[in-house]
């Protein structure tokens, strides 16, 4: 698990102000020693302040190679030797031994527009569905090394790039975009595209699902993604559509449904209409119609009220 670097750290600027002094320090002894040298006059002192100035200019070199520079929301894992000596989160300018191996790692959140994808739903229906994604770097210790994220980037080029923050950002994004592929496709063949033919069925489908299905892929996907050590900020589905072919023939069962459930209702809307008149035509005693007379008055109002076009009235001016 990820835990605190509690090794030395010093003041960047401090440790800076040292190493070039030590630097400028052994230049200047190393000069001197060999002006004493060419000399003659001080063979045992100029051997000492060669050596002296050799040193102190070699240690400031190594000293150079321990200064770390951290903004906001980065982080540096720290190893001993290949031992996990912790991360280092603090923001600013500071010191380690250098003998310490680095990584850097970023915390900032990141995106992943995932390409949409052919996978079958619960009724064996081939749809097309994409989604986006929201990740960050919750625990650095299992992104660096409980997954191969040091030879996974594209390419697999480990001597260029593994072990640089993009090499190793770049295999935790290909890592992410596997495992939201597997997500996707678990979640998705749960659930039908769209409703059943039973009218009355309450099972949750893909299209209508909405929030509840999100849930249920941002779990998925926390499930599959916590290995790494990675957080799932945010997961929904942003593409949904039936696949190229079967599209066509989808969209006309869709059609046939929409206009079998607008029959019912201008049916129904007619039906009310027609009693409506006949009550209010006997309540008035406007006139006495007999069963055949009203059966031909239900007839002809049903055809005017659910005709799809305007209907072309003939005036009777004969007897009822």
């Amino acid at each position: 698990m990820e835990k605190k670097f509690e090794g030395v750290v010093f003041n960047g600027f401090l440790m800076l102000f040292l190493a070039l002094a030590l630097m400028l320090g052994g230049i200047v002894s190393g000069i001197s020693g060999i002006v004493f040298l060419n000399d003659g006059t001080g063979d045992v002192l100029g051997t000492a302040l060669l050596s002296g100035g050799m040193t102190s200019f070699v240690i400031s070199i190594i000293m150079m190679c321990g200064f770390l520079m951290l903004e906001p929301n980065e982080a540096r894992v720290i190893t001993w030797f290949g031992k996990y000596a912790g991360t280092f989160t603090e923001t600013g300018y500071f010191w380690i031994n250098p003998f310490y191996s680095v990584k850097k790692l970023s915390l900032r959140a990141r995106n992943l527009d995932a390409k949409p994808i052919k996978v079958n739903d619960k009724v064996g229906n081939p749809v097309m569905i994409g989604l986006v994604l929201v990740w960050r770097l919750k625990d650095t210790y299992k992104a660096i090394f409980e997954i191969d994220s040091q030879t996974m980037a594209p390419g697999n080029q480990q001597d260029l790039g593994g072990a640089t923050l993009k090499g190793i950002m770049l295999a935790l994004e290909n890592f992410v975009k596997v495992q939201s592929d597997a997500a996707l496709r678990q979640v998705a063949g749960q659930y039908a595209y769209d409703d059943t033919d039973e009218r009355d069925s309450q099972e949750l489908t893909l299209r209508d699902g909405g929030d509840e299905i999100n849930r249920q892929l941002e779990r998925r996907l926390s499930e599959r993604l916590a290995l790494a050590g990675i957080e799932v900020v945010e997961a929904r589905i942003n593409y949904l559509a039936y696949a190229p072919e079967i599209a066509a023939v989808m969209l006309r069962r869709q059609q046939a449904t929409a206009i079998i459930t607008a029959r019912e209702k201008i049916v129904e809307g007619a039906v009310s209409m027609v009693k409506m008149a006949l009550d209010k035509l006997s309540d008035e005693n406007i006139v006495a119609l007999d069963d055949e007379k009203k059966a031909a008055m239900v007839s002809n109002l049903l055809v005017v009220l659910c005709g799809d076009d305007s209907a072309q009235p003939v005036v009777n001016t004969g007897t009822v």
